[in-house]
């Protein structure tokens, strides 16, 4: 049984739910769950601080539909913030989302694999902001990746 299973089961650790939004230029926005900013250890050992704030989170369901979208809401989002995450929305970039679940009395790395998830949309209203971000769109991947064109390879023109 993992560790995760186990504070679930036993409910004797708090669960610290986190949220980073990487835009590019931009600091990296970290929130998790909580009353106190917290000084968390990544996967890749470096430290991040991550600001308390409400965070409501839900979770993608595991289901066979290929389309496992992570919902969630922030509130008393600062202008900072929510410029940052408006110019991502309207660049038409890949925006990273990554959400990790940490045992208070384990800061040391995430309890559970991180999810890693791109921006899909997202929207305002006051200080809330409602974000979606989901997986990798199997069902919509061309297949095979690469196209055989004569752009690429000449020598198909002449066959």
């Amino acid at each position: 049984m993992t560790t995760i299973k186990k504070a679930y089961a036993s409910a004797t650790d708090e669960i610290i739910r986190t949220l980073e939004i990487l835009v590019s230029g931009a600091d990296p926005i970290r929130i998790c769950t909580g009353f106190v900013d917290r000084l968390l250890t990544l996967e890749d050992d470096t430290e991040a601080e991550f600001i308390a704030g409400p965070l409501s989170i839900k979770r993608p369901s595991k289901s066979a539909s290929g389309q496992q979208t992570l919902s969630l809401s922030i509130a008393n989002v600062t202008s900072q913030g929510q410029e940052a995450i408006e110019a991502a929305l309207e660049s038409g970039e890949e925006v990273p989302v990554i959400y990790r679940e940490y045992l208070a009395s384990d800061l040391s790395a995430p309890a559970t694999n991180p999810y890693r998830m791109t921006l899909r949309g997202g929207g305002f209203q006051g200080i809330m902001i409602q974000i979606e971000a989901g997986y990798f769109d199997l069902l919509n991947t061309q297949w095979p990746r690469r196209r055989y064109t004569a752009d690429d390879f000449p020598g198909l023109r002449y066959i």
